[in-house]
């Protein structure tokens, strides 16, 4: 991983690439990274609004690029399954499940979870699990979904996975968080067991700024905890350019390993992408098969193709 950088992308003309959350941050440097080499991207994105800037944006930076916008809310299942059904194309060959949530106040989404799992979690899973046919028809495809050292917080408590109990934002954040990797980990051991070239992998950004952080206590109009954390960010962190780079290797870079979760070398900041520690729980079996049995009987959505 050495130097690697988003000039060694290798050329992805021919390619089809979904990215959730690609209207800002570290989802539109993904999607404008990939549209640079040649891919046709769609930027699934739940504003139209602010989705249709990110084209016209991406299009001025990238001349020629092939991009499109198309409504997703993660949120809402059946805003995920109308996504899936609608998307025009016969192969996906890369889906990059980067949008989420962070330290929010107690929510639930269209369907009744707790807002971050719902988001973070289930509504990726019901994306992958629908866009699979697609997936395994490109051949050698990618799934990279998006976590954060902040999954250390907590594991998963599929006895209380929507918070019915008790409620902490982080701890919140950190289950969700974990969700995602253990659901790489379960997903990649049954891609394996199934014999496709589809590859299953992990990447974070570290700490890097973008509107993530506020969001939350922008959302509770705490105004002195949102500028702490804006500041922080700006100070801190690093770009949203620089924090892109562990998920476009993730996600293009040849010799990626199934289950891998790569983020900066430093952690938190760094340009060189490197393996990132992660914690046990997010690589025990049993508990990835309770976690995707739980999450296709929540969602209604059955992998079958791997059945």
């Amino acid at each position: 991983m050495t130097g690697w950088s988003v000039h060694d992308i290798p050329d992805q003309s021919g390619r089809v690439a979904v990215v959730t959350g690609a209207n800002s941050g570290l989802g539109y440097v993904t999607a404008r990274e990939l549209a640079r080499k040649g891919a046709r991207v769609v930027l699934a994105c739940r504003s139209e609004t602010r989705g249709a800037a990110a084209v016209r944006r991406l299009a001025a930076e990238v001349p020629g690029a092939r991009a499109e916008l198309r409504r997703l809310d993660l949120g809402d299942l059946a805003s995920v399954r109308e996504f899936a059904g609608t998307l025009p194309y016969g192969h996906v060959d890369l889906l990059v499940n980067n949008a989420g949530v962070m330290a929010l106040p107690y929510g639930t989404t269209a369907d009744g979870f707790e807002t971050q799992f719902g988001v973070n979690h289930l509504g990726h899973f019901a994306l992958t699990g629908l866009l699979l046919p697609a997936l395994l028809a490109a051949g050698s495809g990618r799934v990279v979904n998006v976590s954060s050292p902040f999954h250390a917080l907590a594991n998963i408590d599929l006895d209380d996975p929507h918070a019915l109990r008790r409620y902490h934002r982080w701890p919140a954040y950190g289950r969700s968080k974990s969700a995602n990797l253990l659901f790489t980990h379960e997903l990649a051991r049954r891609l394996a067991a199934h014999g496709t070239d589809l590859v299953a992998a992990t990447a974070h950004p570290g700490y890097t700024a973008t509107e993530l952080h506020t969001a939350g206590s922008r959302a509770e109009g705490r105004r002195a905890a949102e500028w702490t954390m804006r500041t922080g960010a700006r100070l801190l962190a690093h770009s949203a350019d620089v924090g892109a780079v562990p998920l476009l290797y993730a996600a293009t870079a040849p010799g990626v390993r199934p289950d891998s979760f790569t983020g900066p070398a430093y952690m938190f900041r760094g340009r060189t992408p490197a393996p990132s520690w992660r914690a046990p729980w997010t690589l025990d079996d049993r508990m990835g098969e309770r976690l995707w049995t739980a999450s296709e009987r929540m969602t209604g959505v059955g992998y079958d193709a791997l059945k």
